[in-house]
């Protein structure tokens, strides 16, 4: 068995409560905003997929929800590398993840409800929508310390992500995700450093894609009725799905290395330098906003009726519907939006916390 890479910490610093200190990477934020670009795509897409009849774009919607999130994973996991349990760590770790978590959870869940016209009960332990994520992520930055302990984390964190689809998940606690989600995490997390930085601008990756991509364009096209997206989801045990376990894991397995290829040769492909204002990088580094205000406009176009209408299900309104949510994402990461918006992004415990 091959040795796993040592583990290496730069220093980078996330505002969702990463620690070290050294400048970013404009590299990271530009990955952050291209990914956030196709999440918000995929959302929108959502409503469309789950109808009859548009295979075309349901094939972009799983190709999309093969490598975006396991990218953005991946990046969390790198701005977590000098995460060490410090106390000032951990309050900003409070501050950014875990407190934006309770908040949107009970906005989105009492939003949704209004929508709805039902009756909103407040369930902290089970995420609403996006706000798994944050979740998550203060489940796997709090467990970072450990990883950098173990010889092998990076097949540890493999061997617990494939045992998951053996358990009873429930939507508590994302329990799900963050099991299965979890060897992106640590890649990110472990990874030498130099073997990371090296697929930027790969040469080799970069000459592949077209191919890469195109090859899983028509895996995709070929899934459509013969696998549901749910797998993709990553949140569902083989129970969950109504499979036996070693179908779950043989698809699992395989939607988890299609997931790491692809996001490496996307990585290859994302811009390396900085453009002279920096704007893309600030955009980047403000994607949370636009990962936790979509789905309120969203729900409204699900809610108004749109996506029933005629326009929006021909191939001109789901082009129509791309670009817009591109456009939608690019703007919910502006300062105009990001920073009013930052108290509830990133709130201050001042009061809860010492020092």
């Amino acid at each position: 068995m091959l040795a796993e890479p040592p583990v290496t910490r730069p220093q980078t610093e996330d505002a969702a409560g990463g620690a070290g200190g050294g400048g970013r990477e404009p590299f990271f934020d530009h990955v952050k905003l291209l990914a956030m670009v196709l999440v918000v795509c995929g959302h929108f897409w959502e409503p469309l997929v789950r109808a009859p009849g548009h295979r075309v774009l349901h094939a972009g919607y799983l190709l999309v929800y093969a490598f975006h999130m396991p990218v953005f994973v991946f990046v969390s996991g790198w701005f977590s590398r000098s995460f060490a349990a410090r106390p000032d760590q951990l309050g900003r770790l409070l501050g950014g993840v875990l407190a934006p978590y309770l908040l949107w959870t009970t906005l989105l869940g009492a939003y949704t409800a209004w929508l709805d016209g039902g009756t909103f009960a407040l369930d902290l332990l089970t995420p609403v929508w996006v706000t798994w994520f944050l979740l998550s992520l203060f489940l796997w930055r709090l467990s970072a310390p450990l990883w950098h302990r173990l010889r092998a984390p990076l097949t540890t964190a493999a061997a617990v992500s494939l045992l998951a689809g053996a358990l009873p998940l429930t939507p508590q606690l994302s329990i799900g995700r963050t099991l299965q989600l979890l060897p992106f995490f640590v890649a990110g997390l472990t990874l030498d450093r130099r073997r990371v930085l090296a697929l930027r601008g790969d040469r080799r990756l970069r000459a592949a894609a077209p191919a890469v991509f195109g090859a899983a364009a028509l895996a995709a096209y070929w899934l459509v009725p013969r696998l549901d997206a749910a797998w993709f989801y990553r949140s569902s045990s083989a129970a969950g799905l109504h499979a036996g376990y070693p179908r779950w894991l043989l698809v699992s397995l395989g939607i988890n290395l299609a997931g790491a290829l692809l996001g490496a040769v996307f990585l290859a492909l994302v811009p390396v330098r900085a453009d002279r204002s920096g704007r893309w990088a600030a955009l980047g580094a403000a994607s949370m906003a636009a990962f936790l205000v979509h789905p309120f406009l969203q729900e409204a176009l699900v809610h108004a009726g749109w996506y029933g209408r005629g326009f929006l299900p021909t191939a001109a309104g789901q082009a129509v519907l791309t670009a817009g949510a591109a456009a939608l994402a690019l703007l919910l990461c502006t300062r105009p939006v990001a920073r009013p918006l930052r108290p509830l992004l990133a709130p201050r415990l001042r009061l809860l916390l010492r020092g």
